[in-house]
């Protein structure tokens, strides 16, 4: 018999007492969290949490018990929350229930439950892009995880996850190369299969950063593990995640059929996990692969899309990501205007997450794409000597002059070539770029009317 039968066998004690079955509740709502089944997580705990966005019936349970059902309360509401465009600040009430289990627990000096409450308050800070913090609790939650494995490896894991998405790469392999025998020592299937993908994204980005090594067949050899925990686990969201992940090396090394394979077998999986901002994580990918095929107007289509989606969820790096590949769409249509726009959303996105080296990659992937309408491109480098505020301040002049010059002056038809407003672009010249205010066709005084009375 399996721990979530045993568990519901449990439940259906008629003498069980009011905190036995809560606490009953969520363990078993843990359970079909570890196997990624959050709905059925939630039901279980509809005796005692409604739904997302409500307080915790909270009444008659001990302390210790009620700490309980706030933690995985704020679990489910960072997991689902961070799925669904139709959850406002999902993650900020996550945030709440959590902190509000954490400061329990440390009423009670329970080392282990505090340690846990911190890794997942982490997971939120990291959903909002707030890495510093996230890497605090973290750094807090291994020094009170002493005897627990499974919470050390949990946290290590989150860790490296961080680290990754910071962009320091390098770091994140250190950290969890160094604390592989840790893995050794747990059972969990779920947990052995995210140490093996983390550790597998490492390596693959490290790849994609041209950094030299062997982190190719790294990167593989350690997916190839992480998939056969996961299936052992039968966890189908995190094997969804494995596959969008495999869609983005087949896609890097031009192995495109296999990339779409990968693809559509992580899409169907999310589709029908009801997961949306996953399924955008996995169009911005396919978007990738078309931009790579040269189906331009398909990867603006899917880009747009995945886009949509995001800019309505918490994920602010995946967004970024979603930003560029429309952007690359757009400039490889000619819409450049648009294009420059939506790189400098991309680049915004990643400096207010601190991650300035992602921001200085995307405006030169911006410069790259726009290409000759660029004064700044020689030669497909970036000229240097310029701040990164500098330089897309000089990009939004160039496109405006282009813009002017080939519609012999015209305002209205400028602005429309750039993908903005007349009144924009009037505002752009009359305060940002008043040298080119002489590129364009003299304002033309309309005669005033005589009224008839």
């Amino acid at each position: 018999m399996t721990l979530t039968a045993s568990l519901l066998r449990e439940l259906v004690d008629p003498t069980l007492r009011v905190g036995g079955r809560a606490e009953l509740c969520c363990e078993l709502a843990r359970e079909f969290e570890n196997k990624g089944d959050y709905e059925e997580a939630r039901e279980v705990l509809s005796g005692y949490w409604s739904g997302i966005g409500d307080p915790p019936n909270l009444t008659g349970l001990e302390r210790s018990t009620a700490a309980e059902v706030l933690l995985r309360a704020g679990v489910l509401t960072g997991i689902i929350g961070s799925a669904s465009s139709q959850i406002p600040d999902a993650q900020e009430t996550a945030k709440n229930l959590i902190s509000e289990s954490l400061a329990i627990f440390e009423s009670q000096r329970y080392a282990e439950k505090i340690a846990e409450a911190q890794i997942e308050l982490a997971l939120c800070y990291w959903r909002t892009g707030d890495f510093n913090e996230a890497l605090d609790l973290l750094k807090l939650a291994l020094a009170q995880a002493t005897d627990d494995s499974e919470l050390k490896v949990k946290a290590v894991i989150r860790w490296g996850i961080v680290e990754i998405d910071a962009g320091r790469l390098t770091e994140a392999l250190r950290f969890l190369t160094d604390n592989a025998s840790l893995v050794e020592e747990i059972n969990s299937d779920m947990l052995k299969g995210c140490y093996h993908q983390t550790l597998g994204d490492a390596h693959k980005d490290l790849w994609e950063s041209d950094t030299p090594g062997n982190y190719l067949d790294r990167a593989l050899i350690e997916y190839a593990a992480a998939s056969y925990h996961f299936e052992q686990a039968e966890h189908r969201r995190y094997l969804a995640n494995l596959e969008n992940n495999l869609g983005m090396i087949y896609f890097r090394i031009n192995r495109r059929k296999e990339a779409h394979e990968h693809l559509d077998r992580a899409r169907v999986i999310f589709t029908n996990l009801k997961d949306i901002r996953a399924v955008a994580q996995v169009d911005e990918t396919r978007a990738r692969v078309f931009l790579q095929e040269g189906r331009n107007v398909e990867a603006e289509k899917v880009a747009r899309s995945s886009v949509k989606t995001l800019e309505k969820s918490d994920m602010q790096l995946p967004l970024a990501e979603a930003l560029t590949a429309h952007g690359t769409a757009l400039a490889r249509l000619e819409n450049y205007g648009l294009a420059l726009s939506t790189f400098r959303r991309a680049i915004d996105v990643a400096q207010r997450l601190g991650s300035f080296n992602r921001a200085g990659q995307l405006a030169l992937t911006a410069f790259q794409e726009i290409g000759d309408r660029l004064a700044v491109n020689e030669g497909g480098s970036l000229v240097s000597g310029r701040k990164l505020t500098e330089e897309t301040h000089s990009v939004e002049h160039d496109l405006i002059k282009h813009s002017l010059e080939i519609t012999n002056g015209s305002i209205t038809r400028a602005a429309r070539a750039l993908g903005i407003s007349y009144q924009e672009l009037n505002y752009m010249l009359n305060t940002r770029h008043q040298d080119l205010l002489t590129k364009r066709t003299p304002i033309r005084r309309r005669r005033k009317r005589c009224l008839s009375h």
